[in-house]
């Protein structure tokens, strides 16, 4: 039977307020799960406002989801009543394309559907997001949660925590490579210590020198303020990889004259304008600029028990739903260290 819950909605681009929304009926390829955390993306946020194109609204945003097993269909042999299991951006694709065949449902060449804002190809409606007490995803695109990571902070690692695994591991990132790490927020902090994990060295490029101390005490080897004068000419060709996680336009060939030759420059911050570079800043040294996006659902069940034998978690604030339109303008002020994870309990 469809399902009438509690949830956190978007009813225009200015407000979020609590409202009731319907679940489908699982289906045999079903689980449906009990909300525990949800995490607030950036990504959120863009939605909320339109920033990214149309938002239908009311729209239940949220995509770094963790929860309990409530109900399984009878096709599911992945799951039982229960699990620890989260979800992230996607909760279908097309299954069929190479992509998808190749575990690379994000790139699905019919448009993976999203966790929200998205067509859902099982009931025709759009889909709605984490900030609600229940979810029904298809088996496929459900993850399994180790039992070493609680829960509050096992939800920002289903976003902010595949979107940088997924480039350090596509880059190989390791013992012996110099990673650089733009921004020390959300997705920043995780670069850190999953890069740190992995056995790069690691250095973070910063606006100001305000969160050193911490920064160096969650894994970085260096931390450099670049308001700082001669920062970038004493960097010059030292980093193998470097990932940028911040969501404005900045002076991106700084950073490309930062890499060694063959380095890579990683896009995962989302500015709302056009990058701008020169082709002479990659011609110099045979870098690279390139884009990556969260990873497939196999890449995250790796990341996923990477960080629970590694222990790797995010830095999180736990809120109640009523705080939500305050955690946002916290979040565009950079006034989170470093997510915030809404206690569904609290709709």
């Amino acid at each position: 039977m469809s399902k009438e819950v509690k949830a956190w909605a978007a009813t225009s681009p200015e407000k979020t307020e609590p409202i009731s929304i319907t679940r489908r009926a699982p289906d045999d390829e079903d689980v449906a799960i009990d909300i525990k955390f949800a995490g607030i993306c950036h990504s959120d946020i863009h939605t909320v406002r339109s920033e990214w194109g149309s938002t239908a609204y009311p729209l239940v945003v949220g995509h770094e989801i963790a929860g309990v097993v409530n109900a399984v269909g009878k096709n599911v042999t992945k799951f039982q009543v229960g699990d620890h299991v989260g979800v992230g951006c996607m909760v279908n694709s097309c299954r069929q394309c190479t992509n998808c065949q190749d575990g690379e449902e994000q790139y699905c060449l019919s448009g993976a559907v999203l966790t929200y804002n998205s067509r859902d190809p099982k009931d025709g409606t759009i889909t709605q997001g984490g900030y609600s007490q229940y979810l029904v995803v298809d088996q496929a695109f459900v993850l399994r949660v180790p039992e070493t990571i609680p829960l509050d902070k096992a939800a920002p690692l289903m976003c902010a925590g595949i979107t940088l695994y997924s480039p350090l591991h596509h880059w190989h990132a390791g013992p012996g490579k110099r990673v650089g790490i733009i921004g020390f927020g959300g997705l920043g902090h995780m670069g850190v210590k999953l890069a740190k994990a992995l056995g790069s060295e690691v250095t973070v490029f910063s606006q100001t020198n305000s969160k050193k101390e911490l920064g160096l005490r969650l894994g970085a080897d260096n931390y450099v303020a670049t308001s700082e004068p001669d920062v970038f000419s004493k960097l010059s060709r030292k980093f193998d990889l470097i990932i940028n996680t911040v969501s404005a336009n900045i002076p991106l060939e700084l950073y490309l004259s930062c890499l060694c030759r063959d380095g890579s420059l990683v896009q995962v911050g989302a500015p709302e304008h056009p990058l701008q570079i020169s082709p002479f800043s990659l011609d110099a040294q045979r870098v690279g600029i390139h884009g990556s996006m969260i990873g497939g659902i196999a890449e995250t069940q790796q990341m996923l028990e990477f960080c629970g034998e590694k222990q790797i978690f995010p830095e999180i604030e736990t809120i109640p739903a009523s705080y939500i339109n305050e955690a946002y303008e916290r979040v565009m002020k950079s006034q989170v260290k470093f997510r915030f994870v809404i206690d569904v309990s609290t709709m």
